[in-house]
């Protein structure tokens, strides 16, 4: 049972979401002034603020299974440092492969001072709207992690969501780790959206 005060912080959240996408779609010039209304009050009454997305390999085990997880995915209309969070689990365009998605932890932001381990690179600053991104997977070499020590920084405007839960197995499920930040902010759409019936029936395992 979803309490009162939980659905009033998620309704909070959907109008932000959906302002924020109106904003953004208007700027971009796929709305007009008219249309504002009409596309705020779709996203608002019609949309959901998650989707589901399958993902599968080893870069991110422990925390989603080598084999394979049902992923719910809160959308992300703008990334920027207010809406993600350094230690959140993301899912970004693959800068290699823009038509893919790859899913990775976010390990540093913009203005973050990046420090090699090989004495030869020189340290540097991420620029504006740059990040870093990382497999969870330690045991795996730079290459078959293939995150940013593959190539490099990446644009936060890569980044459509956050994961938000896992489902491995029909018994093996639950929230993904993010930034406290993010998963205090996460708890009232998980709370309202999260069926995890409708995952296992998606589930590809």
């Amino acid at each position: 049972m979803v309490s009162l005060s939980t659905w009033c912080r998620y309704i909070a959240h959907k109008l932000e979401y959906s302002a924020t996408l109106s904003l953004k779609n208007y700027h971009r010039g796929q709305i007009t002034d008219k249309e504002m209304g009409d596309a705020l009050f779709k996203n608002l009454f019609q949309g959901r603020l998650t989707y589901l997305h399958w993902n599968k390999g080893e870069e991110m085990a422990p925390s989603i299974g080598a084999q394979g997880g049902t992923l719910l995915v809160r959308k992300i209309p703008a990334a920027d440092p207010k809406r993600v969070f350094v230690g959140d689990v993301v899912v970004l365009k693959d800068p290699e492969k823009p038509d893919n998605y790859l899913v990775r932890r976010l390990a540093a932001i913009e203005g973050y001072e990046m420090l090699s381990t090989d004495e030869k690179d020189e340290p540097f600053v991420l620029d504006k709207d740059e990040c870093w991104v990382l497999a969870d997977n330690e045991s795996l070499k730079p290459k078959e992690a293939n995150d940013s020590r593959k190539f490099g920084p990446v644009s936060m405007t890569g980044i459509v969501g956050r994961v938000i839960y896992c489902l491995r197995t029909a018994v093996d499920h639950g929230p993904v780790q993010n930034s406290h930040s993010s998963m205090r902010k996460d708890a009232p759409v998980l709370q309202v959206e999260l069926d995890v019936d409708e995952m296992a029936k998606n589930h590809k395992a």
